[in-house]
């Protein structure tokens, strides 16, 4: 069973220094994300990537702190009820999130560093600027506020959740931003410090660098009627079946296409494989009507899945 990343290494570090040159040029304060699976590349190894032209990364929760550079520091993107231990006398410590009065309350006897995330219309967490007064009243150094837009809507649509809430701001408090492009986070207004947080567009940005795929593990004849899998299902034609090294426990699974059903996530040959039933949780069962292009044992099938959401078994790095 492998599933396999390979990058492009040169296309893939340009378009990361690129972007985050275009952010250094539109007035600075970049903060990679490099939360829960590391966008495909492991979280702990994104984050040393990240330290070479960055002081700040974000991740998503508490439990994701072990094991990133010391030299960082680091931004917990989703608030917790259970915080982590009081930073230790001559450390700084990790920088929470809160977005409710629940989440100041479960921080009263933390003590440390918190942005205070603003509702936005997007409306997963996040209050009034009241709510900057109340985690300074519970003894929390409040370093910055945060507005989330949500990914629909336009660029003017985004950049207006963001600039229709400054006025209601301290200037001297920065605002952590995300969802802009470089473009869109230089238009913002001079009056305020921002900071930008940056994940997919930096990470996948190019998505010509990036490619995965997995193994074929074995391929057996069937003729039509016959039965396999599970749930012993009868194909209706003379094929074979592909057993591909991937599954569930990779984060494989059907691609849900709303009304139009689920597909399957496994080409050859720039052709989609028919999956004779779901993936199971460490392979997939494909099966290819005779006459279709019919990848062999050793052989690599595409696998089509968002990266955040799968766990690589090897990388190659080109």
């Amino acid at each position: 069973m492998t599933i396999r990343l390979t990058i492009r290494t040169a296309v893939w570090r340009s378009h990361v220094a690129r972007i985050a040159n275009a952010v250094d040029e539109a007035g600075g304060g970049l903060v990679p994300v490099v939360k829960g699976n590391g966008y495909g590349f492991g979280r702990n190894w994104l984050a040393a990537v990240a330290a070479d032209f960055c002081d700040t990364i974000a991740i998503g929760t508490v439990h994701e702190l072990d094991g990133l550079p010391d030299q960082l520091t680091v931004v917990v993107l989703t608030p917790t009820l259970s915080p982590p231990e009081a930073p230790a006398s001559g450390s700084s410590g990790p920088v929470l999130t809160v977005g409710s009065q629940a989440h100041i309350d479960a921080l009263a006897n933390w003590g440390g560093r918190v942005i205070v995330k603003l509702v936005s219309p997007m409306r997963r967490f996040g209050g009034d600027y009241e709510m900057v007064e109340l985690a300074k009243r519970a003894g929390l150094h409040v370093v910055g506020v945060s507005i989330h837009p949500p990914l629909a809507g336009s660029p003017e649509e985004h950049a207006a959740a963001i600039t229709d809430r400054l006025d209601d701001i301290d200037t001297s408090i920065p605002v952590w931003v995300s969802h802009l492009d470089p473009d869109q986070y230089r238009a913002l207004p001079a009056t305020h410090q921002f900071r930008l947080r940056l994940g997919t567009m930096l990470w996948h940005g190019d998505k010509s660098a990036l490619h995965l795929d997995a193994d074929v593990l074995d391929v057996r004849p069937i003729t039509a009627g016959g039965t396999a899998g599970y749930r012993l299902g009868s194909v209706a034609a003379d094929g074979h079946l592909v057993i591909i090294g991937a599954g569930t426990a990779n984060g494989v699974a059907m691609i849900d296409e709303g009304d139009r059903g689920s597909l399957s996530p496994f080409h050859f040959a720039q052709t989609r494989l028919a999956l004779h039933e779901p993936p199971h949780m460490h392979a997939s069962m494909a099966f290819v009507p005779v006459g279709n292009a019919l990848p062999s044992v050793g052989d690599h099938v595409d696998v089509q899945r968002p990266l955040h959401m799968t766990a690589v078994d090897e990388y190659r790095w080109l």
